[in-house]
């Protein structure tokens, strides 16, 4: 059985080229709270969308990762518009940038689950209960069932959360076709034509048998629209081409440019200020790079709380430990994840903990010691908490980093 299922996997993704794609795409996600949406009014045009200043604060307060806050507002939502998908959508995305800032314990998970099966519900409800449907009752569900198929696919659960993806696909059309001014709608439909475009094996052949074939560019091209026209999905489009131009198309200089507009509108978002540091690396503009740690530190020593303080100067080490590995210094890179190891928390900074580990094992595959590299990939395996790094342990077990790996800098 054991020897059928491998061979089973190697069908669906036969090469770590493969595995990479579909890794980026959702392991991306887990560390950013992707969020996005429409609020219309209750038997309005749907052409004409009222922008939802309240929902946007939300919005904002989320990738800003003050998740209490966001809670409340989108608490309020709800109590507004109890019979609309919109409040209890934003209620599951608060959970899922718990889980996308580290934050995996099984009552995290729970309520994730439950949180975004009862927006796919409501939603079905609306357009099944007999009234005419609003185009974001769609809307809703597609966003709905795509995070669900996103989260199935981090558990390994891949067919399900294909199936998933295309009953998401299939909202998020019949969305634009009632509503073809939506250029939020892009984000989701940009993202999956450029995904699937990379697919091969198993999924090639679903996707091209029940949805469509994937197309790069036609992608690049709607979540550029989505990220200049977008109302509410502008910035995860923008953070969803940054994660592709950085890791995937190595296109360093756009991913700059949408690097430093996010770590500028987001000034205490963590990822977004480190991976302007890793663009500044790749494209090999070392004093801004060293501008940025210094930056890093500061945040650090002028931080309101110890907590905070901490996890600034871990993202100071970590950057160092890109830039170490980058240029082949391995012993650094050592110590300076030695040094994160050390100062971990895992009440309120798990991901530097399983991440660092990852990043540990591929010092020593760098160094020509793989079988003390899988030594890490496997602790990570292990973990109770990964943090969602399980998947770049997977992908690293299945095959060592070369130089100048793009994820050597995730």
């Amino acid at each position: 059985m054991h020897d059928l299922k491998g061979h089973y996997e190697r069908d669906l993704y036969p090469s770590s080229a493969l595995f990479s794609v579909l890794l980026t795409l959702f392991l991306f996600f887990s560390l950013q709270p992707a969020v996005w949406g429409l609020e219309g009014e209750e038997n309005s045009d749907f052409k004409v969308a009222r922008v939802n200043k309240t929902i946007i604060r939300g919005i904002h307060l989320l990738y800003d990762e003050r998740f209490d806050e966001a809670a409340n507002i989108f608490l309020k939502v709800i109590a507004e518009s109890p019979q609309k998908p919109g409040g209890y959508f934003y209620m599951a995305m608060v959970t899922w940038s718990r889980l996308a800032s580290g934050f995996w314990s099984p009552e995290a998970v729970d309520e994730f689950k439950k949180r975004i099966d009862r927006t796919i519900h409501v939603a079905r409800s609306r357009i099944e209960g007999g009234r005419k449907p609003d185009s974001y009752d769609y809307f809703f569900l597609g966003g709905a069932l795509g995070f669900k198929g996103r989260f199935e696919l981090m558990r390994g659960n891949w067919l399900s959360s294909f199936f998933l993806a295309k009953d998401a696909i299939g909202a998020l059309n019949t969305c634009l076709n009632m509503d073809p001014d939506n250029k939020d709608v892009m984000l989701g439909i940009g993202t999956f034509d450029y995904y699937t475009a990379h697919l091969s094996g198993v999924l090639k052949f679903l996707t091209y048998l029940l949805l469509h074939k994937g197309n790069k560019e036609e992608g690049l091209r709607k979540l550029q629209l989505a990220a200049e026209e977008a109302t509410y999905s502008e910035t995860e489009a923008k953070s969803m081409l940054l994660h592709i131009y950085l890791f995937i198309e190595e296109d360093f200089s756009k991913a700059l440019d949408l690097a430093e507009g996010l770590s500028k509108r987001y000034d205490m978002n963590l990822r977004y200020n480190t991976l302007k540091g890793v663009c500044y690396i790749r494209l090999e503009r070392v004093i801004r790079y060293r501008d940025t740690l210094y930056d890093l530190r500061q945040r650090s020593l002028r931080a309101s709380s110890l907590n905070k303080a901490s996890q600034w100067r871990r993202r100071a080490l970590y950057l160092e430990t890109v830039y170490a590995l980058y240029h082949g210094k391995y012993p650094e890179a050592r110590s300076k994840l030695a040094k994160i190891l050390n100062l971990a928390d895992p009440e309120n900074d798990p991901a530097m903990i399983a991440f660092p580990l990852v990043k540990m094992g591929m010092v020593y595959d760098l160094e020509g010691d793989r079988e003390e590299a899988e030594k890490y990939y496997r602790r990570v395996m292990d973990m109770e908490n990964g943090s969602g790094a399980q998947f770049l342990a997977k992908k690293l077990l299945a095959a060592p980093p070369k130089e100048k790996d793009p994820f050597i800098g995730y």
